[in-house]
């Protein structure tokens, strides 16, 4: 049916696993229908997440694609993976989320596409470099976007050439420190494929 293939292993959630997630699902309830079977919608969500494909090559044993895109969109609205990224890095290397820490990474880049800079400066600051959508070169960096804001720029006109000099020096810093702070506006398919 699809050309996609899985990025990373990936099996059903165990029933430690799913122990370990369940306190962090408990308190996304919003509007709604709620949901029969949140382990099979989890177990879906990874599914998905360890491949590059869109949801509408989910197997048919997983549900239907539709219910369980909406499903993560209501997660990715209600803070679930912010609240996961944050226990995860809290966790001690023996935790059960740590074995499925890869997926909650590749979960958690689906969701940045929702939630934009707030997760990835989550995921920068708590060091969880996996769940960024692309390398850390490539991708922006919020609190160094702060960092160059704050910076004092001389707002006078110099009046010698080496002071023109030396402002070009810095408005040409300045401007990479922005372009670095932002970072690149779109990545290659080639370059995301490549980055676990």
């Amino acid at each position: 049916m699809s050309s996609y293939i899985l990025r990373i292993p990936h099996t059903p959630i165990s029933d430690p696993e799913w122990l370990s997630l369940l306190p962090h699902l408990t308190r996304t309830h919003t509007t709604g229908r709620p949901c029969p079977d949140l382990r099979a919608h989890l177990n879906a969500i990874f599914h998905i997440a360890a491949t590059d494909g869109p949801w509408r090559i989910l197997p048919p044993e997983h549900g239907k694609a539709d219910t369980v895109s909406r499903y993560f969109r209501r997660l990715t609205h209600a803070g679930f993976w912010e609240r996961l990224l944050t226990a995860l890095a809290a966790a001690p290397p023996d935790h059960p989320l740590r074995r499925i820490e890869a997926l909650i990474c590749r979960a958690a880049r689906r969701a940045m596409r929702l939630r934009g800079l707030r997760l990835i400066a989550l995921a920068r600051r708590l060091k969880l470099l996996r769940a960024l959508p692309g390398p850390p070169a490539l991708i922006a960096n919020p609190s160094l976007s702060e960092i160059v804001f704050s910076l004092p720029i001389p707002m006078r006109m110099p009046e010698t050439r080496r002071g023109w000099l030396i402002a070009l020096r810095w408005l040409r810093l300045l401007r990479k420190l922005i372009t670095i702070a932002a970072g690149r506006r779109r990545l290659s398919r080639a370059v995301r494929a490549r980055w676990l």
